[in-house]
């Protein structure tokens, strides 16, 4: 099995879920509500819905997971060996905006049209910021870092402003630009947690580990942060596991490694194969990392120090490909299948701004490289048929979470679901899906827009499609 720990570093962390009760008994679990002046708007993954408030009775923000999660076993919050999603808490100060920028829960551009007529850049600015820190926290990253950058023009120089921006080029995958950017933030407020906490991240996604203990060590001083805490940690063991590690860098690639644990002959090999595999994920993905990858070769033990992923993990990517190798002299045909499934993962966060659920990165992970439902299908489509998988809501985080037989399922349907688009759409569609996610679409719409269907209907249709292609 495989683990990807897909890094985003834009959304705020919620320690407890929020609960909107209806004044008809049920209620619903959500990450994230947001309360407009007709709907109640809530987040449950990467989806966004609405409900009318009539229908509300009221929204408890310290609610428990819904009995029927708690019995499934699988844990609603994200697991604590994973990149969190990050949104400085940051805001400009003294700058008030007269007239609302946010107007029924969207963004009014004939205000922020108005103050830019103003000739008050400072008031500008903050609609501006307003206006981008709205688009953030709905994950429409291009809207915001688009709100954003108008209001660095407008204060160039405005610390807040900058350290969202950054935290919104993270998401994007352009982490030197937004360590730049953080990096000037924390000049400008040297007091600002928030810019050495989102300078820490970029510094750890630029292959900059040392730097980002530093920067999160100076955020620590400044506020305690248990999850700034938690990933200070992970950079100190990886700092500590690699202290005498060699290091060899190619075109796409940066190679780290403990030169007594492998040959010459076999990072030779390693590196040979993970450049075919680019070559060959760039043409079927059109598409490219935008900067060198790094691959970090371990042994077993240095490994799960360094991840402490769960047993059932052969390899992970959270932004680096972390091979563990002990006891490998030379390439084998299982050693390739996982180089080739990494990899595949830093490609489909390129495509995705860092926002693809779990299930269609693990599922286009396999597909790729590659892999087939063949095995289990049969079996699989008849628990799809008769609904007794894990839904695909249930499976937008990490599955790092899952104990060995939920992890399996999960990885299997990832799989058969990757596998019955491309078979019944193309790969194209797949891919159109990823790009549709980027630019800020819930998974669900994602789908309905490009293959016409929702999770309810998905699963109806995988489920149709193993039946009819290994049922017989």
């Amino acid at each position: 099995m495989r683990a990807c720990l897909i890094i985003v570093l834009i959304s705020a962390i919620c320690a407890p879920a929020d609960t909107i009760y209806l004044k008809n008994g049920r209620r619903i679990l959500a990450d994230r509500v947001r309360q407009g002046s007709t709907h109640v708007e809530y987040d449950i993954g990467d989806n966004s819905y609405a409900i009318p408030k009539s229908l509300v009775d009221h929204v408890d923000a310290t609610g428990m997971p819904p009995a029927e999660v708690a019995q499934a076993g699988l844990d609603s919050q994200k697991p604590a060996s994973e990149m969190p999603e990050f949104t400085p808490s940051v805001t400009m100060d003294g700058n008030q905006v007269a007239v609302s920028v946010i107007k029924d829960g969207q963004v009014d551009t004939s205000v922020l049209d108005s103050l830019d007529r103003s000739g008050n850049a400072q008031m500008a600015a903050a609609g501006y910021f307003l206006a981008g820190q709205h688009e953030e926290q709905a994950g429409h990253r291009q809207r915001a870092q688009s709100y954003f950058e108008h209001a660095l023009g407008l204060t160039p120089q405005n610390p807040a402003i900058l350290t969202h921006y950054a935290a919104v080029l993270l998401r994007g995958g352009s982490y030197r630009q937004a360590m730049d950017e953080a990096r000037q933030a924390t000049m400008l407020a040297p007091d600002s947690p928030d810019a050495f906490a989102v300078l820490g991240f970029a510094q750890f996604m630029s292959d900059r580990s040392q730097e980002a203990v530093r920067s999160w060590k100076r955020s620590l001083q400044l506020r305690p942060d248990a999850t700034v805490q938690q990933f200070l940690a992970k950079a100190q063991r990886e700092v500590a596991a690699e202290a005498d590690f060699s290091e060899r860098e190619t075109g796409h690639f940066t190679l780290r490694y403990e030169g007594r644990q492998t040959s010459d002959e076999f990072r030779r090999q390693l590196l040979q194969t993970l450049d075919a595999d680019y070559t060959d994920l760039s043409t079927q993905l059109d598409a490219q990392p935008r900067y060198s990858i790094p691959v970090v070769l371990y042994t077993e033990q240095e490994f799960f120090d360094v991840t402490q992923a769960p047993g059932w993990t052969n390899a992970i990517n959270d932004g680096k490909l972390r091979i563990p190798v002990s006891g490998l002299t030379e390439m084998t045909p299982e050693l390739a299948h996982v180089l080739k499934h990494e990899l595949a993962h830093s490609f489909i966060n390129q495509l995705s701004a860092g926002r693809c659920p779990q299930w269609l990165h693990e599922g286009i992970a396999q597909l790729l490289e590659p892999r087939t439902a063949a095995p289990f299908g049969q079996r699989l489509g008849q628990l799809m048929s008769q609904h007794q998988a894990l839904p695909f809501n249930m499976l937008e985080g990490s599955f790092i979470r899952f104990s060995t037989p939920e992890a399996r399922l999960a990885y299997d349907e990832s799989l058969a679901a990757a596998e019955y688009i491309r078979d019944t759409y193309g790969m194209d569609d797949l891919v159109r899906i990823l790009r549709r996610i980027a630019e800020g679409s819930s998974t669900e719409a994602a789908l309905r827009a490009t293959i016409h269907t929702d999770y309810a209907g998905l699963e109806n249709e995988v489920g149709a499609f193993l039946q009819e292609k290994y049922g017989k």
